[in-house]
């Protein structure tokens, strides 16, 4: 159940009401939605607002290095046919963005909300989620984030005596064992494509050994669990053995698996299987990610890639050549500074494509192409290298702010 369903204090209610003014303020600057200066504003009347927010809803809180935007999405829509929904839906996935988000939602049942890795055991300690939902760990902004074992580990200790239920994938073992530490934990096959940061056992250091879908680690027996749920083919399978069909209009496998995390969480609030992955239906797009747009009277279509594997998930399902790719990449603060994970991304899955080049970090992308011998043509603008790429629709490829700025560029 919900905790505390008291009203808010005067100073809460004078914090919530400053923050929408900063907000407000800040969007009519046009300097966007305004949600993390209005939270920041908030917290700084009230530190401890987050948690008086959070005091009347049942809160599911999503964190992950990839997909945690589209499953906080999906999550939402499905909790949907049990009572008001209260998200970060836009994905201001820290402190202050989450209570900017917190306080539009008085009326709300549930809370869901996407959090940011690094802030996850916090966010945790301040809204008292019944539900943690953990997908994956991978390099990301490495010069912001740390290592992955280390998160992993941070991760382990903040979650360490939680009474929340913790839906964890199975097939990375570092949120296994990052989720271990936990008394209730459901364990969830959602798969592990990018397997390149899970070669070595969180637990001992040994050798992880891989055969098929399984994992061990042969020198202190850490192994992958038994998991309750499991995506198989366009399947959910969940713990009585049935069978129910995943209909997306979200393409690609990592999706599926994000609709399997979802149909499992969504079961721990009553909600079967059947409802929640038809609610899921609805979704066409997750803050841009996904959108066909129209540019320059071309179809383009949006997708977000932050890191290496971001990257591989989307070389899947992008169309086949000689559908022309745009990428864009920049190095900005929330992007992370540190673009060497370049080097990690296999970019010759992209041969055959007409490639196009832009954005800040252009030339470091150039770099890496030409030495993974694609062709390609550097690029100045958006507008150039649409007017340069031969017919058919356009998949245009970018990490976080790159990504912004082409929304930002079609009107999108």
């Amino acid at each position: 159940m919900a905790g505390n369903t008291e009203p808010l204090s005067p100073r809460a209610k004078l914090a919530v009401t400053a923050g929408k003014a900063a907000a407000a303020v800040s969007r009519a600057a046009g300097r966007g939605s305004g949600s993390v200066i209005g939270g920041r504003v908030a917290l700084k009347l009230d530190p401890d607002l987050l948690a008086r927010l959070a005091g009347h809803l049942d809160v599911v809180l999503v964190s992950a290095t990839n997909g945690k935007t589209t499953t906080t999405r999906l999550i939402a829509e499905a909790l949907r046919a049990s009572g008001p929904v209260v998200s970060n839906a836009l994905g201001a996935n820290m402190p202050a963005g989450i209570t900017s988000a917190l306080a539009g939602g008085s009326d709300a049942k549930y809370g869901v909300i996407e959090v940011d890795e690094k802030y996850l055991a916090g966010v945790a300690r301040d809204v008292t989620p019944k539900a943690i939902a953990l997908l994956n760990l991978s390099r990301d902004q490495l010069d912001r984030a740390a290592e992955t074992r280390m998160l992993a580990e941070k991760w382990r200790e903040g979650l360490a005596g939680s009474k929340a239920l913790i839906v964890a994938n199975a097939d990375d073992p570092l949120i296994v064992w990052a989720a271990s530490s936990s008394a209730n934990v459901v364990w969830v096959a959602a798969g592990q494509e990018w397997k390149d940061d899970a070669w070595s056992c969180p637990s001992c250091g040994g050798v992880m050994q891989r055969p098929g879908d399984d994992w061990f680690c042969a020198e202190c027996g850490f192994r992958r669990p038994t998991p309750s749920w499991a995506l198989s083919g366009d399947h959910v399978l969940d713990p009585h053995g049935s069978a129910w069909p995943i209909k997306l209009q979200l393409p690609g496998r990592a999706n599926k698996a994000n609709a399997t995390t979802s149909a499992a969480v969504a079961a721990a609030f009553g909600v079967p299987p059947q409802v929640a992955l038809e609610r899921m239906f609805s979704v066409q797009a997750v803050a841009g990610r996904y959108d066909v747009v129209t540019f320059q009277q071309r179809e383009l279509r949006l997708l977000l890639a932050k890191n290496p594997a971001g990257w591989l998930e989307t070389f899947s399902l992008i169309d086949p050549p000689p559908t022309p790719v745009i990428m864009s990449v920049n190095a900005r603060g929330a992007d992370g500074t540190d673009t060497s994970w370049l080097w990690d991304v296999d970019y010759t899955r992209l041969a055959g494509h007409p490639i196009f080049v832009l954005g800040d970090r252009k030339l470091d992308l150039a770099v890496r192409l030409e030495v993974a011998g694609l062709d390609f043509q550097v690029c100045e603008s958006l507008d150039e290298a649409v007017q340069l790429a031969p017919p058919g629709r356009i998949e245009v490829i970018a990490n976080y702010t790159a990504f912004q700025d082409l929304r930002r560029r079609v009107g999108n």
